[in-house]
C-alpha cells in the first residue's frame, strides 16, 4: 500500500502562483496530478515518469511545470499565471501496479 501526502494548495489571485507537492510513502513508477472543478469530471493536469518523462494536458502546458526528487518519493508541481478557471481540488496520483490517491487539496484563483 502506498501512501500519498500532499501540500501547497491555497487560494491566489489571477496570475499568481502556486507550488504543490506530494511525498509518497515508497518508490513510485509514476506520479502526477488530477484535478475536478465544481460539476465536472476528474481530469489529468500533469504526469511524469522515474525516468523524467512529462505529459501536460493542453490547458496548462507553458503555465505549469511538473518535476520529481525520485530519491525522496516527492513530485512538485509549479503553477504560475494562474487563471481561474484552474481553481479546484487537485489530487496527486501514483502508479505502482496500482493506482493510488492522496486526500486532495484545494486551489482557488480569483479573478
Amino acid at each position: 500500500q502506498v501512501q500519498l501526502v500532499e501540500s501547497g494548495g491555497g487560494l491566489v489571485q489571477a496570475g499568481g502562483s502556486l507550488r504543490l507537492s506530494c511525498a509518497a510513502s515508497g518508490s513510485i513508477n509514476v506520479m502526477g496530478w488530477h484535478r475536478q472543478a465544481p460539476g465536472k469530471q476528474r481530469e489529468l493536469v500533469a504526469g511524469i515518469t522515474s525516468g523524467g518523462m512529462t505529459n501536460y494536458a493542453h490547458s496548462v502546458k507553458g503555465r505549469f511545470t511538473i518535476s520529481r526528487a525520485n530519491a525522496k518519493n516527492t513530485v512538485y508541481l509549479q503553477m504560475n499565471s494562474l487563471k481561474p478557471e484552474d481553481t479546484g481540488r487537485y489530487y496527486c496520483y501514483a502508479t505502482k501496479g496500482s493506482w493510488y490517491w492522496g486526500q486532495g487539496t484545494q486551489v482557488t484563483v480569483s479573478s
